[in-house]
């Protein structure tokens, strides 16, 4: 092999430097949550005369990482050149091949929230008091051009979601000006202004899609399969057809149903799934207990983690428990805020529990608590914390990773590993070894399972929303509303495939490079997390290459 070419790295390094500037100008927000708060309080200019010139500019880049393809680097620079290739593919892919900005409008309602300035004290109240004033005077001329730029046509549950997303704003900003009020009430009457005008230009677009949109609406979606193919390259590095895939759901559905089965007919009496899970779900807080009893959950996962050893817990490591704000609360169970790559404020992560809704009626309230029954509540907070979503960024935060490898998230690493960590906890003990830890572990993995089979069915095989709540309800064990729910997730996000599909990988790159011992499993578990968070489609390569010195 060549020796790595230094004329060949110093364009790597300068390439590097502008893609991932690139990408962070299309994506500010992106940005904020991996720690680059030099980008706090903006939002990017998504007109398509605006996009057209990021595109030429991204397809420049491109160029210039293809020219390298072949040229001597050293094996993980040159895994870190496909890496900058797929994340500029990406977001090309987002605007060009699905044309996400001209179809979903909720895209741009993701991108007014004022969390990341909120969930932690990164920098002093002031900095960040002017950053959410910048971001909140921009969203006028933002919704301005996301009103330009939609389609006539929108999908209908794109329509649905954006509506309840865009009423839970308001009093999202109310909530902002009041700390704001308290905390800088010299910046309060500039924040009032233009939490006003922005409130104002937030029902303009909310009147729209009521107005302009819904009767218009269509059930139309689907990707297809041609970009259903590509985005599996441009996210996971896979070549992996569509047909493989499903069949990898269906032989880990398959064989999830039959140890549930199993674990059924052990109990007693000698029963029926069903039976089983009704068992488990029967084991609820109260809804003014539910949050409370997640704290206890997740200092309870922190104890047996370190007794376990078999994954590093860096140091310092907080995490604290909050409800999901309101305006997430349609498209969220639970989920974990943590601090990004770049992040120099502190390690504390954010894990949020969606409540009940005290207005649902008391049988909707009931079938809610079921769902966020304590075993289940468990196993997610395995999957949320520790050591699934808030460990790995821990372990990304003090990787002496590559820019290209702080900045790359793969959504089938990130959410793999999580859900990786459901199954490896029981595995090890979790619980207790009670049946029933093992019982909601795979009741988990069969929904993960269903997105991934539904997912194809929804954006490729013609399947319908009705047709895949019915296919979680009858293959998932799932009830009416989260199966409603989960189905609708779908159509707006395909990617939550990436569960089953992050979790095989790594078990398959597990039954090749580690041993079933729990020195071998943790040094298996550190080097995997050195890597960031890559492509699963790259594991082998890197699993290949010698561990890195150190």
């Amino acid at each position: 092999m060549p020796a790595p070419s230094s004329d060949a790295m110093a364009e790597l390094a300068a390439i590097e430097e502008r893609a991932v500037a690139h990408t962070f100008e299309l994506s500010p927000g992106y940005a904020v949550a991996a720690g680059r708060h030099d980008y706090d309080g903006r939002l990017p200019s998504l007109s398509h005369a605006a996009t057209a010139v990021w595109v030429t500019e991204a397809d420049r880049l491109l160029g210039g990482l293809r020219a390298l393809e072949g040229r001597p680097l050293p094996p993980e620079r040159a895994i870190d050149r496909l890496l900058l290739e797929l994340l500029l593919e990406g977001s090309r892919f987002d605007l060009v091949d699905a044309k996400l900005y001209d179809c979903n409008p909720m895209l741009y309602l993701w991108s007014i929230s004022l969390t990341a300035y909120t969930v932690r004290p990164y920098a002093p109240m002031q900095a960040r008091g002017e950053a959410m004033l910048r971001l909140v005077e921009a969203v006028p001329r933002f919704l301005e051009e996301a009103i330009q730029r939609l389609d006539p046509v929108l999908p209908a549950p794109f329509l649905l979601l954006s509506t309840s997303m865009g009423t839970g704003l308001p009093g999202h900003y109310a909530e902002c000006e009041g700390a704001i009020r308290r905390e800088l009430p010299a910046l309060a009457d500039r924040f009032r202004d233009a939490r006003i005008r922005a409130e104002e230009s937030l029902q303009r677009f909310l009147d729209k899609i009521e107005t302009e949109y819904r009767p218009k609406q269509t059930p139309e979606f689907a990707l297809g399969h041609e970009r259903f193919q590509q985005l599996l390259w441009v996210r996971e590095g896979l070549r992996m057809s569509i047909a493989e895939l499903k069949a990898a759901g269906l032989e880990d559905l398959h064989r999830n149903q039959r140890r549930l089965a199993a674990l059924a007919a052990a109990g007693k009496p000698s029963g029926t799934t069903a039976e089983l899970l009704a068992s488990a779900s029967e084991d609820h807080a109260s809804a003014e207990r539910l949050l409370p009893e997640v704290r206890e959950f997740l200092e309870e996962t922190r104890r047996w983690l370190a007794e376990r050893d078999i994954v590093s817990l860096p140091e310092p490591a907080a995490c604290r428990v909050e409800e999901t704000p309101v305006y997430g609360r349609s498209l969220s169970t639970a989920s974990m805020d943590s601090p990004g790559p770049f992040e120099e404020g502190g390690t504390e992560g954010v894990y949020y529990v969606t409540p009940v809704d005290p207005s649902w009626s008391a049988e909707r309230q009931e079938e809610w608590l079921r769902a966020m029954c304590r075993p289940i509540l468990r196993n997610i907070t395995v999957h949320e914390v520790y050591p699934g979503h808030y460990l790995q960024f821990l372990h990304l935060r003090r990787s002496p990773s590559s820019l290209a490898r702080k900045t790359y998230l793969s959504p089938s690493f990130v959410e793999g590993w999580a859900h990786y960590c459901e199954q490896l906890a029981v595995e090890q003990g979790i619980g207790g070894g009670k049946p029933i830890a093992e019982a909601v572990q795979l009741q988990d993995a069969l929904l993960r399972n269903c997105r991934l089979l539904v997912s194809i069915g929804l954006h490729t095989e013609g399947m319908s929303l009705d047709e895949g709540t019915a296919f979680f309800r009858r293959e998932g064990h799932m009830e009416a509303l989260p199966a409603e729910r989960e189905a609708i997730r779908g159509s707006f996000n395909p990617e939550y495939f990436c569960y089953t599909l992050g979790k095989l990988m790594i078990l398959r790159a597990r039954a090749k490079h580690a041993g079933t011992d729990r020195s071998s499993l943790k040094r298996f578990h550190d080097r995997i997390l050195s890597f960031g968070c890559p492509p699963v489609g790259l594991l082998d390569a890197l699993l290949a290459a010698p561990p890195a010195a150190g």
